[in-house]
């Protein structure tokens, strides 16, 4: 199993960052939290390093990676330009679960860029990635490609429990332990190398939030626009079949279930859900009851798909989030998770 390394104090993580620093320099994987997800990570400029995050993972190699940097003034060891909008971007939101994309340098970062001329940056906001990341550009590591951490097309992780089950048969791989992540879910990604930002990813920051600090309207997303990470039709998958409905639906599909007589067998429950209605127990039932309020629910979404699917019910029913802005993140998400 991997070996996870308390980092939640700041004497903690003084005593985990040598190992974790000399690792990353040696092109070795190594497992860190931030606001949003535990990221998976390699240095960014070595193609060997990063080719080990594809493997691990099971990701596609043209599936491009987002390279993490201790500050501004790190992006511009990977890009070509930083156009006036992602400078705009980067000061409101850096540190923060904002990554940018914008034209890459053609000498550094091909691998982790999935092949393309653009590369997505991000500054995390974490104590224990930014520590990470500015002890390794000091060691000569100019930046950290680091998706999620976890197989490819699965759950996110937001503790660093779920990265060593994720990787039980890597029994060498470093996980800093710093806590369960704030935010919960992955960055807002706005590509900045068009001429106009594009809003590829929600995450938790609204689209009024990041046209606010662009100075300028969002434009649809093309055909053109650069492939990025976490946008596939299918993502963020549970074993267990992921459905959304309506509240409505909800109590219909309910009514149903339990007038035809489902009944848990081998102590395993059939079916699971999460919903922010209040509503009766059921045999055979897992009830999980979903926050109020959007920032609550991603907080805790990735940590509570992971335990309702260790019931093993083979069904997760979800209550469709409500249609207003600051849930595009959270509804992103569960619709990706349900499309697998």
């Amino acid at each position: 199993m991997a070996r996870l390394i308390n980092a939640t104090t700041p004497a903690h993580l003084a005593a985990a960052l040598p190992d974790a620093v000399a690792r990353l320099a040696a092109g070795e994987l190594v497992a860190f939290p931030t606001e949003t997800v535990y990221g998976l990570g390699a240095r960014a400029d070595q193609a060997d390093a990063v080719a080990k995050i594809f493997a691990a993972k099971g990701r596609p190699s043209d599936h491009p990676l987002i390279v993490h940097v201790a500050d501004v003034a790190g992006a511009a060891a990977f890009a070509a330009e930083l156009p006036l909008v992602a400078q705009r971007l980067m000061a409101a939101f850096w540190p923060g679960p904002l990554t940018v994309i914008v034209p890459r340098r053609a000498d550094i970062g091909s691998e982790a860029a999935g092949g393309q001329d653009t590369v997505g940056l991000r500054c995390p906001d974490h104590p224990v990635a930014l520590a990470l990341l500015r002890a390794a550009a000091e060691a000569g590591v100019p930046g950290v490609a680091a998706p999620s951490a976890n197989r490819f097309g699965r759950v996110s992780p937001t503790q660093a429990a779920h990265v060593a089950s994720e990787f039980e048969a890597a029994p060498d791989l470093l996980v800093l332990d710093g806590g369960d992540c704030a935010v919960g879910i992955e960055s807002a990604i706005v590509d900045c190398s068009r001429g106009h930002p594009v809003l590829l990813r929600p995450g938790c920051l609204t689209a009024a939030a990041i046209e606010a600090a662009a100075r300028e309207p969002l434009r649809a997303r093309d055909a053109t626009a650069p492939r990025a990470s976490g946008t596939l039709e299918a993502h963020y998958a549970p074993q267990a079949k992921v459905r959304l409905m309506t509240a409505a639906q909800l109590d219909a599909a309910l009514t149903v279930w339990s007038s035809t007589g489902h009944k848990a067998s081998s102590g395993a429950p059939t079916l699971a859900v999460y919903s922010r209605s209040r509503r009766p127990a059921l045999a055979g039932v897992v009830l999980r009851r979903m926050p109020d309020e959007a920032a609550a629910v991603a907080h805790e979404l990735f940590a509570v798909l992971r335990t309702l699917d260790a019931t093993r019910a083979p069904l997760i029913w979800v209550e469709t989030p409500p249609p207003s802005p600051e849930w595009d993140g959270v509804r992103d998400r569960l619709q990706r998770a349900a499309a697998a």
